[in-house]
């Protein structure tokens, strides 16, 4: 399986090679297994990190990657990856040029049978090619606004780290780039390959094994419920009550609150308007709705409710947060 890692201006270079070293590993894992060796005869992962014309490009911190071959020289690809990048400090993407390229080249790939998948904002390489159209995909809480906005037509997929639809694979946050490689090494490999990948990357971290889709339940943690609690809170009912909240959590409004005090240091009150409040920033922060559309969408059925709320988190309005940050984007 030959595999292309797309490296656009603003990429996120732990991603790329991250990704690249899952691959790496997943084939020292099947020449380390006899069984594997044999099974396979040789046929192993190769990747190739590719730019539009094979020239280096500078990552989000300066620095710049690595490229083995442009993207006419890419040869033959079964997967194509649009790892995650930069933005600007309003969530849109930068050097939309370079996008299109890449888009271009990767619904060609599509067209020609490859896998296409994308974590993170590198789903804005998919959507600008027409690839989300009708689909639904992956994302972070904090992107799906601007995702919506972009792309109408896709059905954005709710609390959900990975979803793959008629050959288009996406995920979700910062480290989701690990259950997209774990996904298309079990595609590639089968899932004994993909455990023995795990076991020899992923077993002595349980965040990053949580993240890959491979901690068991018994070993959920704290951190699992904590992104549970505000996946239901931010996808699901954003209006929830700390009833409904231990209800969704399969747990008792007692439980709920000692494990809040535990793990946030908060009650399930503050836990949840913190969350909301936390939604609202990305809105008023990506979009130009009204306030009172943006306390509907945070589960406020008054707004004077929502802004006083607001006010006590951030110590200030939510006018005077959209306007603050858009200050800091033009002095940026």
């Amino acid at each position: 399986m030959r595999i292309a890692i797309l490296a656009l201006e603003g990429s996120v270079l732990s991603a790329i090679s991250g990704i690249a070293d899952l691959f790496w590993i997943t084939n020292i894992a099947i020449k380390g297994s006899p069984v594997h060796t044999a099974l396979f005869s040789g046929k192993t992962f190769e990747t190739v990190i590719v730019s539009a014309d094979g020239a280096p490009v500078w990552d989000t911190e300066g620095r710049l990657i690595h490229i083995d071959s442009s993207f006419q020289g890419a040869g033959q690809v079964d997967v194509v990856i649009a790892p995650g990048m930069l933005l600007t400090p309003d969530l849109q993407p930068l050097n939309l040029a370079n996008i299109h390229l890449a888009a271009k080249w990767v619904n060609t790939l599509y067209q020609q049978g490859a896998l296409v998948a994308a974590c993170g904002s590198g789903s804005i390489v998919l959507g600008e090619a027409g690839l989300l159209d009708h689909r639904a995909y992956a994302t972070t809480w904090w992107l799906s606004h601007m995702l919506r906005e972009r792309y109408p037509s896709a059905r954005p997929s709710r609390g959900k780290v990975l979803e793959e639809e008629g050959g288009i694979v996406t995920t979700g946050g910062c480290f989701s780039w690990i259950a997209l490689a774990m996904h298309i090494i079990e595609k590639g490999a089968g899932e004994d390959v993909a455990q023995l990948t795990a076991s020899m990357s992923l077993t002595d971290n349980p965040f990053l094994r949580q993240h890959a889709g491979l901690l068991p339940r018994s070993a959920q943690g704290s951190t699992t419920f904590l992104l549970r609690a505000q996946e239901i809170i931010r996808f699901q009912n954003p209006a929830i009550n700390a009833a409904q909240l231990a209800i969704a959590l399969n747990t008792t409004e007692r439980t709920l609150q000692r494990k809040l005090r535990l793990l946030s240091q908060e009650t399930p009150k503050e836990f949840i308007t913190r969350v909301r409040i936390e939604l609202a920033c990305t809105i008023l922060l990506t979009t130009q709705v009204s306030i009172k559309q943006v306390a509907a969408e945070c589960g406020y059925s008054e707004d004077t409710a929502f802004r006083k709320a607001f006010n006590q988190v951030m110590e200030m309005s939510p006018a005077q947060y959209r306007q603050w940050m858009v200050t800091r984007a033009n002095t940026g």
